[in-house]
């Protein structure tokens, strides 16, 4: 079967080919001159005879539907018949050229053809093509199955000798009295495998207790969707994870103070940022089959609330924490990558109502998003930048690509689109556009919002002082766009020169 695309695929055959012939022209200048002529017709030749083999060998198969070696064994094919003709035919040719120079060449395109399709098979594996994308069950009104009962004192002393196995007597305590092991509709599972939940029959438990830690699980988002799926409404999942903060402390603590930042440089880019690379991330999870990884607490949150989950709990103990959640609703549509690249891309309110995405550099762990909610919630809600008082989601580098607006440099991307002016109100979240007042979201939506926003000017307080604010740069921009955007940005750099301001 060709593949679709073939004619790129032929175009980088081409490629290599010339690349091959003038690297060879290049090694037989000097001894050969004469016979420049004869070889570019003899490798004319060569690139339409490897091109029409490899219609018949089938090396332009889509990479998607064959396995490495059997490309590269039809790579190998074609490279082995072109050679027999050269040996064949060359010698009776009055150009009186060596089939050596033709060997040689064919076994450098081989090469490089090789490499090509090395590139083309393993990114069909890193980005997982043959691996389908979970799609959760829809259910209606599921509710448990099994009786509300005490279990007998045999089967709570297993259960106690089973936690113990994994974990201390204090939080088999805990896990008693919060998370009810000793009732018959709970069930506690300690098995790095997720498979392990799909021998539990629907609906049976109403608690779920996970006791494999999550640094150590495969496949955390297929877990939570399968615990989901398992669960009844509201019904009620524990699990357990080491946080990201305790492994660095100890980290730190294990190394004598002149290298341990460095150190813990490597050792955060071993386990945090190779894991987040697109194209590393499925071999470093089949290297590593997911032990160990470091988690932080805003992603094992934010995998929850992804995976249909809301949290109730967090109890630490020691230096682990287990999260008490509840079956809120289905998983939100999963993707086959979520990929947690340095630069994002954030839906904001715009003009007319249009919501349009505007470019950051990521400050948040990954899966941040996904509990803005909880954050304000827990935190007695946002402040009028539009963040939660004190956001534990922002890392440490977040916190100063933020006070230095380094973080919004990408915006700029979205000003050369044209999604954005210089100066005017700030492009909003949904969260935070439907905390206005309806007559100042209707007074916003008139007008394209801007990277320099009155903000920096007023250096409003309250919501009340913003949305004076913000009134009083949109009435007179409605009158006089053009003097009032002026004014503004002069306004905002001497701010930035007298008042040192900077982003919140």
């Amino acid at each position: 079967m060709i593949r679709e695309g073939w004619y790129r695929r032929v175009g980088i055959d081409i490629v290599v080919w010339i690349i091959a012939i003038f690297a060879c022209m290049l090694w037989r200048w000097a001894a050969d001159k004469s016979q420049m002529g004869a070889y570019w017709a003899m490798f004319g030749v060569l690139t339409v005879l490897w091109i029409g083999i490899g219609f018949l060998t089938q090396v332009y198969r889509s990479y998607k539907e064959t396995w490495f070696w059997q490309a590269w064994l039809a790579l190998l094919v074609n490279a082995g018949i072109l050679i027999g003709l050269c040996w064949w035919i060359l010698p009776k040719l009055p150009w009186g050229l060596s089939p050596n120079v033709a060997m040689w060449t064919i076994l450098v395109v081989g090469a490089i053809e090789t490499v090509v399709v090395l590139m083309e098979h393993y990114w069909k594996y890193a980005t997982n093509m043959t691996v389908p994308v979970m799609q959760p069950e829809q259910r209606q009104n599921a509710q448990v199955k099994r009786p509300d009962e005490i279990r007998s004192a045999e089967s709570i002393e297993s259960i106690h000798q089973s936690v113990l196995s994994v974990t201390t007597e204090e939080d088999y305590q805990m896990l008693l009295e919060k998370a009810q092991l000793n009732n018959r509709q709970t069930k506690s599972i300690c098995d790095r495998n997720r498979f392990a939940f799909l021998q539990i029959p629907d609906y049976q438990y109403k608690t779920l207790v996970d006791l494999t830690l999550l640094n150590d699980a495969k496949g955390i988002n297929r877990r939570f969707c399968i615990v989901n799926q398992k669960l009844p409404d509201d019904g009620r999942y524990v699990c357990c994870y080491r946080p990201q903060e305790y492994m660095k402390q100890k980290f730190l603590q294990s190394y004598p103070p002149v290298i341990r930042w460095f150190a813990y440089s490597l050792y955060f880019f071993r386990k945090r940022v190779l894991p987040r690379l697109m194209l590393v991330s499925r071999l470093y999870y089949d290297v590593t089959k997911g032990r160990k990884r470091m988690l932080s607490k805003t992603e094992v949150l934010g995998r929850l609330y992804y995976c249909g989950f809301e949290v109730d709990e967090i109890v630490p103990m020691g230096h682990i924490e287990y999260v008490f959640a509840h079956r809120k609703s289905q998983p939100y549509p999963q993707e086959q990558f979520k990929v947690y690249g340095p630069m994002i891309k954030l839906p904001r309110v715009c003009k007319n109502k249009e919501i349009k995405y505007f470019y950051k550099f990521r400050t948040m762990h990954p899966y941040a998003e996904y509990i803005q909610k909880y954050v304000f919630d827990a935190r007695g809600g946002m402040d009028i930048s539009d963040k939660s008082n004190d956001d534990w989601r922002i890392t440490n580098w977040g916190k100063f690509l933020r006070k230095y607006w380094l973080d919004e440099l990408p915006m700029l991307i979205n000003w050369i689109k044209g999604d954005v002016k210089l100066v005017g109100v700030r492009p909003l979240s949904r969260t935070m556009f439907d905390t206005y007042p309806q007559w100042l979201q209707d007074k916003r939506t008139m007008c394209k919002p801007g990277l320099i926003p009155p903000f920096y000017i007023d250096h409003p307080d309250t919501f009340d002082e913003l949305f004076a604010s913000e009134d009083k740069y949109l009435t007179e921009y409605l009158e006089h766009p053009i003097r009032t955007d002026i004014k503004y940005f002069f306004l905002t750099m001497r701010s930035i020169v007298t008042r040192k301001t900077h982003s919140a």
